[in-house]
């Protein structure tokens, strides 16, 4: 007489009888491989709201901005750019606009006058065209930007990190701040410029302001231009030229977008990492779940003889207690991917990105527990099924 053969609807309830006699146990066991799926979804999610903020900024901000610095001379002392470094770039023909800012040396901001001299919070100074704002996409928190009128007078914005460091978060006629030996009054704050990150710690005040009440000299530290997307490759080759067309070899021209981009790769490498982590956390919990399997085998060999007695044969009690150790896996896989989804919404919404959780990364963690669930459970399954009938009864 042939045995009966069980039906998958058979097969799920009989392994899933062990879950059911020992709770608490296959919680335990679950959690362990919940956490590590968890630990892979959250890192793989957050990395990818990561990566759709970042391009969210740079589809905002552009990727055609070009900037200007001053390199080293060849004795290796600091350059600069000669004063009619911005007309010289303004004549270039694919280029849209330029801006520039200009350092005003040896010039603190301070929040008051009783602030010891020493105690500058690595604020600086810089003088500013009234053109910046847009030419770079920064964006106001608070305030107004500096217009023909505020530029002439002893007015200033502060960056994202100045107005934080001086305890500045509100603009009105009476905020003012100590730039060098005057007095300046905040008309605005910027929200984090990211792609002028010079601008966060700094306070900016008109060109001709700066001249007036600070002795700034004139001379561009920064140039700041936009051109057409397609035609950013060629400006980029004459910039230096044009800037400083006596010494060329003198002049830095970068991309902010490219150090937006490095930033992301770096955080790309550190998210290998944490999977890798997330790995080694999911192993765990399945050395967890083949633990919690052999104790099953040995605790319930009356069970196991009884069934062989009944007619059960060894395929059977191998599907059976293979069936169970894929049902604690999937339970926690299942778990761990909510999990994972959940960390990743809380996260994202709290550093305002979009919420973007792969398809990939969830179906792969659940199948992945299926995996280890399968080999942690097949040593247990097998030794199961190799048990007598009288071998396993005499064990009661």
């Amino acid at each position: 007489m042939r045995p009966a053969r069980l039906s998958p609807r058979d097969v799920v309830k009989v392994g899933a009888v062990g879950l059911r006699t020992r709770p608490l146990r296959a919680f335990l066991s679950a959690l362990g491989i919940a956490i590590g799926i968890a630990a892979m979804v959250a890192v793989v999610g957050i990395s990818s709201s990561s990566r759709a903020d970042l391009d969210r900024t740079l589809d905002a901000l552009g990727t055609n901005l070009l900037t200007v610095t001053p390199g080293s001379t060849m004795m290796g002392g600091q350059a600069t750019l000669p004063l009619t470094a911005e007309d010289m770039v303004s004549r270039i023909g694919p280029v849209d606009a330029v801006s520039a800012i200009g350092k005003v040396p040896d010039t603190k901001v301070y929040r008051n006058d009783k602030i010891p001299a020493a105690e500058t919070g690595g604020l600086s100074a810089y003088a500013v065209r009234d053109d910046l704002r847009t030419t770079v996409g920064a964006e106001l928190r608070a305030g107004s930007w500096l217009n023909a009128a505020t530029a002439r007078y002893p007015a200033v914005v502060l960056g994202s990190d100045a107005a934080a460091r001086l305890g500045i978060g509100k603009v009105d006629p009476d905020t003012r701040v100590l730039v060098g030996q005057r007095w300046f009054t905040v008309v605005g704050i910027l929200e984090e410029a990211a792609l002028a990150p010079e601008l966060d710690a700094a306070a900016l005040i008109g060109w001709r302001s700066a001249a007036t009440y600070l002795g700034f000299d004139g001379h561009a530290t920064t140039i700041y231009t936009r051109s057409a997307e397609s035609a950013v490759p060629q400006v980029q080759s004459v910039l230096g030229a044009t800037a400083n067309p006596q010494q060329p070899d003198e002049v830095n021209v970068s991309r902010p977008s490219d150090a937006l981009a490095a930033q992301q790769a770096a955080g790309e490498a550190f998210t290998g990492l944490l999977l890798g982590l997330g790995a080694v956390a999911l192993l765990v919990g399945g050395v967890g779940v083949a633990n919690t399997m052999v104790i099953s085998v040995l605790e319930r060999r009356a069970e196991i003889g009884l069934r062989r007695s009944l007619g059960a044969t060894r395929g059977q009690i191998r599907t059976q207690f293979l069936a169970e150790s894929l049902l604690l896996s999937a339970l926690g896989g299942l778990g761990g991917a909510v999990l994972g989804t959940g960390v990743t919404g809380g996260y994202a919404v709290y550093q305002g990105w979009p919420t973007v959780v792969p398809l990939w990364a969830v179906a792969g963690g659940v199948a992945a527990t299926l995996v280890i669930g399968g080999l942690a459970g097949l040593y247990p399954a097998i030794r199961a099924s190799r048990l007598s009938p009288t071998e396993a009864l005499s064990a009661t």
